[in-house]
């Protein structure tokens, strides 16, 4: 009996954080604010309009999904964001977290809650396209200050090609003053340059005016993804960090992509210069590894190459390779 004494407070801490697992996972609301935040992180102000309840109501949840492992905060600027926690392998309950989450994003999201977070995400996308409307002339200089177009352009080529060859045609969401699309256009037959901003394609129209073979056209990503047609390259250089759900904006890509096409992803790692949001319209301060792979996992799409560029100004770029499968 005494023999076995030593292994019982190790069962019983298992049995606990399994419990603690299991409960919140055990109620159908906590299950739709795991479908939310599959779609981007939120706010608990924002969870509580998209979920249509209090704050202290939401607050509570929250907290339960916590102590379950399954969220987790991060804090962007003046302001604390909720996100799902990734499945830990290494955790007892890592497979059936995996598990939860596939059936979770297999599933529908409730009409009523799936309207209230388009509402969300359009308020996002609306600050965004004001931001870009009022800054579209001077926001290289403040670009500048971050990342500027020559310390990631070569790497992020380089890369395209490598993973992608023989690709026909393209696609740049948020193309900026175009000069990643005049180096797509040399490189494939048909370019398109997609952007929120009629100020911002105003510039990117000037930069390719000479290429014949470059299209652009208005709108927002994810939402105009069903007019276009389907490409063999998705790119987003230096613009995930600014969209309103950056796992949405990936899943719609792998959707555009054709078998064998490549996404490149050019953007920050995570940092802490809560300036951004009001110079640069930051919506996020960078992205973790294991944010972007799950995002793009759980799309289809599968790592295939990735750069880390030098510090500058405390900043870091990352410029990564993502495959559809050609099967």
């Amino acid at each position: 009996m005494n023999a076995l004494a030593p292994s019982l407070p190790a069962a019983t801490e298992i049995t606990d954080h399994l419990a603690a697992f299991l409960k919140a996972a055990g109620d159908p609301l906590r299950l739709q604010v795991l479908q939310v935040l599959g779609q981007s992180s939120f706010g608990v102000l924002e969870l509580c309009d998209i979920m249509a309840m209090k704050q202290s109501g939401m607050s509570h949840h929250l907290k339960v999904l916590a102590q379950g492992g399954l969220v987790e905060k991060r804090r962007e600027g003046n302001s604390i964001f909720y996100r799902r926690r990734l499945p830990q392998s290494e955790n007892r309950e890592g497979a059936l977290h995996g598990a939860l989450l596939d059936e979770l994003d297999d599933g529908e999201l409730n009409g009523e809650v799936a309207a209230r977070l388009e509402q969300v995400q359009n308020q996002r996308a609306e600050q965004s396209r004001a931001f870009f409307a009022r800054h579209a002339e001077h926001l290289d200089e403040q670009q500048e200050l971050i990342a500027d177009y020559d310390q990631y352009a070569e790497q992020a080529a380089e890369l395209l090609l490598r993973a992608c060859p023989n690709g026909e045609n393209a696609l740049e969401i948020g193309p900026g003053d175009g000069q990643f699309l005049a180096e797509l256009a040399s490189h494939f037959q048909q370019v398109v340059g997609l952007d929120n901003a009629e100020a911002m394609l105003a510039v990117a129209r000037q930069t390719v005016a000479k290429r014949s073979n470059v299209q652009l056209i208005l709108g927002d990503w994810p939402a105009t993804a069903d007019t276009l047609a389907t490409v063999d390259a998705v790119v987003l250089n230096m613009v995930l960090h600014h969209l309103p759900s950056p796992a949405s904006a990936i899943r719609a890509a792998a959707r555009q992509l054709n078998k064998g096409g490549t996404l490149l992803i050019t953007d920050l790692c995570p940092h802490d210069q809560h300036w951004a949001h009001e110079a640069c319209g930051d919506v996020w301060l960078g992205f973790e590894e294991a944010d972007l792979v799950n995002w793009a996992g759980r799309a289809g799409l599968e790592l295939q190459e990735t750069q880390f560029l030098a510090l500058r100004n405390g900043f870091q770029v990352q410029v990564r390779t993502f495959r559809k499968d050609g099967s």
